[in-house]
Formats: structure tokens, sequence, C-alpha cells
């Protein structure tokens, strides 16, 4: 919530917070960025709230806002992100799980990711339950929807982009990458069967985590993690 408020990025109609909730610093923020921002907030009984909200444990506070504006695909292929000029983006190829999916974007945007794309498709979009695990993430990370995603790597190329795919049958590993301050994308495959066909050709290197333990793999939101802050070591 406090991310929603502070980024001001899209309209919030109000804002309700459950009449049981003990005072705290963050609650007392929340307050004060919604009076500057003129956003009406609401004292509810804490089963009105839960009744409203569309995730468990919504933890007594909710808003009403605007839904999230899609980013223009094209812009992200030429635009960075904070002191970088190059786009550092992560394109996610399928990814289903709600959980995976706020982590990833919370991953990204800690990383300096400078956008996500989707598949419009056969994948996860933002819900309350990705925003939730995401922890404000969604307000701040440009997210665009793209029919399929072999079309969007060949666009990518096309534009500049070198495109890394994550696999665990990577013929690189993800540590001995050359990456200098060049667009570059990170491309994460679907839990389970990883990066489909048509995208993996898409990529120009496919590369793998090493791993020293007995499993194959790491969970896609894990191994995103990893790969996302190689990536901006190296960009540094």
């Amino acid at each position: 919530m406090r991310e929603l408020l502070l980024a001001g990025r899209r309209r919030v109609r109000d804002l309700w917070m459950a009449d049981d909730l003990e005072d705290s610093p963050i609650l007392d923020e929340i307050r004060q960025l919604a009076g500057e921002a003129r956003v009406r907030v609401r004292s509810v009984r804490a089963a009105t709230l839960a009744g409203e909200a569309r995730t468990e444990a919504p933890q007594g506070v909710l808003a009403h806002a605007e839904p999230l504006h899609e980013a223009d695909f094209d812009a992200l292929l030429s635009r960075g992100r904070g002191s970088w000029t190059a786009p550092f983006l992560v394109f996610l190829d399928g990814i289903t799980d709600p959980q995976n999916l706020g982590a990833l974007l919370r991953t990204a945007e800690g990383a300096g990711v400078s956008g996500v794309v989707l598949p419009r498709h056969r994948a996860a979009h933002i819900t309350p339950t990705v925003t939730k695990a995401a922890a404000g993430a969604v307000e701040h990370l440009p997210m665009a929807l793209v029919g399929g995603l072999p079309t969007a790597l060949a666009r990518a190329r096309q534009a500049g982009v070198w495109t890394v795919g994550l696999d665990s049958a990577g013929e690189s590993s993800l540590f001995d990458l050359t990456l200098a301050g060049e667009p570059v994308a990170l491309v994460l495959g679907a839990e389970g069967r990883g990066l489909a066909r048509l995208v993996r050709q898409r990529c120009d290197v496919v590369a793998s985590i090493p791993l020293r333990g007995r499993l194959p793999s790491l969970n896609v939101a894990a191994a995103g993690a990893l790969a996302c802050f190689e990536v901006a070591r190296r960009r540094s």
C-alpha cells in the first residue's frame, strides 16, 4: 500500500483500514501519504475488509485503485533505468504460479531491471496475490504484454538487445558470460518444462547455473533472483 501511494502511477479511489488495527509507524506513514494524495481513508470492520479483499490475510489494509498501466514493448527495448541507459529486461516464458511471479517481480525491481515482458496467454498476470507477493514492485516496474515470446525475442534482437536464456541444460555457465553495459534480456522458463523450444531457439545464448548438490535445478524464482543480480553485478 505504501508503494502504491508513493509511486503515484495510478489513481487511488479510497483506502480501507480495519478498525481493530494497532497503531504502527507504517500505518501512520500510509495515512500521511493518503492525506497528501487526497485519498479518502475509511475505517471499516475487519470482517468487511476481509470480505472485500481478494487475497488471503490482507493485513488490515485495502485500496481501490485504477488498473496498472501496460508498458509499451517497443519503448522497453530502448529505455534503461536509473544510471543504466541501456535496457535490462526480463522475459518470463509462461510462469503460472502467482507466488513465483510475484517473487520474480520483486527481485527484478530490486536488481534494477528496466522492464518485464509477459506473454498475454497461458501465463500468470498481475492479480492481488501476485501484487502482494511482489511487495510493491508492481508499482515501480514497467511491464509489457506480448502476443508471443518468440516474436518478441526476435524484435528484441533486431533492436540490439542481447538475449540470455536460463535453463538447466544451458551450454554456458551464467558466471562465464561477458556482460558490460549493453542492452540485455534474461529469459526465464516456466516451472517444470523450462524454456519452450521456440523461445530457446530465439535466445542468443542459453546459460545454466552450476549446481553442486544432488538436485538438478532451482525453483524459477530462486534461479531468477540469482541471475538478475549476477547480470546487475556485471553491469555495475
